[in-house]
């Protein structure tokens, strides 16, 4: 006995998913659950907040996302053949899925992106080691094709995917959630499992935590699509069943195929992957012609702006100075502190106007005599603790501003000197804070 949720929607299936991860985890908990999935559509903003939140409840997570595949290739974006997309649930095995899932979901947005971030066939036969897929729900292109009434076609669909994930990597996935087209859905579906082996999973394609979120997932929905409630030709989902039930309701939908459930454990079983906080990946800095020792140079670079500043003679400030850098160096920071001030250097040499940087980044010595900050830490008595501390290891925070309409420019002299590979711009979220959330409900 048991059964884990693979296929749920999280608050980052923006608009669209209702389950915050907090509360999802502690319902999974709540419900006797030892592992659940989180599979938001298209995309893995939330992964490392849930992986967080699941291991400190004792909760195994399961990283996975709803991928969406384009009808024909990624690079198709005619209207009338290439609105259609389909659904296909992806999960992480191992360190190699992981990274797999996150070329997918990347090249999904800057190759295939048509309306939706969109892989295709090319790029899961390329990139589908260490992944597990599940068929989706209605909108997956097997149960679609069941529908069509096209069940020769469904089935060369469905062998073609065994193929790519191999016998135990690909699932026919079961659901009931009231949707009148289901019936014939799951009896083709448990046709292909007879005649072709391919192994059967339930799931409940969650998008809230319990029954009663299904209101609140309805008006998300609306506000996305800029529809009222009463719109009758609107998107919406006619069943209030698409939450975290428990196992026994689980249980009640597919009582003729108990081995579907048993294959959701059998599932999180073969997905044990974890990320690794401990270590920072940042890249080297490249030393000027005839340096060959980073800590020296970012020392060298340090006293000079300290004599530009504060002179020659203050040795409660060069004190301050050279406890700063033993402590940028003991916590493997140099690199970091010498890309920043390189990138700052090059936007002033360009009259690119920089900001005098934010946060606690300012009551740093080194920050300052770098030039990176444009405030005396010594001053206004700020604290350098609070910008790193070696008894709370973290990457150090600097906020950096650059003028709008040329900041552009500092990112590609970035990307140029240490490789597109190596930049990453972030994601922000706004949230609907109580006036907003009222004004769009």
């Amino acid at each position: 006995m048991g059964f884990v949720h693979l296929h749920v929607h999280s608050e980052y299936s923006l608009l669209d998913g209702a389950c915050r991860i907090k509360d999802l985890v502690a319902r999974a908990k709540e419900l006797g659950q030892t592992s659940v999935a989180v599979t938001d559509h298209g995309v893995m903003y939330g992964a490392v907040a849930f992986y967080k939140e699941a291991t400190a409840a004792g909760i195994k997570p399961i990283i996975g996302c709803e991928v969406y595949v384009a009808a024909r290739t990624r690079f198709d974006m005619d209207f009338e053949l290439d609105s259609t997309r389909y659904h296909l649930i992806l999960l992480c095995k191992n360190e190699t899925g992981y990274k797999n899932l996150c070329y997918l979901v990347s090249a999904s947005f800057t190759e295939g992106f048509y309306g939706k971030p969109r892989v295709d066939m090319e790029l899961l036969r390329d990139h589908s080691d260490g992944l597990i897929a599940l068929s989706a729900c209605i909108f997956g292109e097997i149960p679609k094709l069941i529908l069509e009434n096209n069940y020769s076609q469904a089935k060369a669909k469905a062998l073609e995917m065994q193929e790519l994930f191999g016998d135990d990597g690909f699932y026919l996935e079961l659901q009931n959630q009231g949707f009148s087209e289901q019936p014939e859905e799951n009896a083709g579906l448990i046709r292909l499992h007879r005649e072709t082996g391919i192994p059967l999973v339930v799931t409940n394609d969650a998008h809230y935590i319990d029954r009663s979120g299904a209101e609140v997932q309805d008006v998300l929905m609306c506000i996305q699509t800029g529809k009222t409630v009463d719109d009758v030709d609107r998107m919406r989902f006619e069943s209030q069943e698409l939450y975290l039930k428990s196992e026994d309701e689980m249980r009640e939908l597919f009582p003729d195929h108990p081995e579907a459930y048993d294959n959701t454990c059998k599932i999180a079983d073969m997905c044990n992957f974890d990320f690794d906080f401990s270590e920072h990946h940042l890249p080297e800095f490249k030393l000027p012609e005839g340096k060959t020792d980073a800590a020296l140079y970012l020392k060298e670079l340090c006293l000079a702006g300290f004599e530009k500043y504060y002179g020659t003679n203050d040795p409660d400030v060069q004190k301050q100075l050279f406890y700063e850098l033993d402590m940028i160096d003991k916590m493997g920071f140099t690199d970091y502190f010498l890309i920043v001030a390189d990138f700052i250097d090059y936007a002033k040499s360009q009259k690119i106007p920089v900001g005098p940087g934010r946060g606690s980044a300012a009551g740093s010595v080194v920050s300052y005599c770098l030039g990176i900050t444009a405030v005396d830490p010594i001053k206004y008595h700020l604290y350098f603790e609070r910008f790193l501390n070696p008894e709370r290891i973290s990457m150090p925070d600097i906020d950096i501003d650059f003028c709008e309409r040329r900041r552009g420019e500092v990112i590609d002299y970035v990307k140029s000197k240490y490789g597109a590979d190596r930049v990453a711009q972030i994601v922000t979220f706004n949230t609907l804070k109580a006036k907003n959330a009222v004004r769009s409900v």
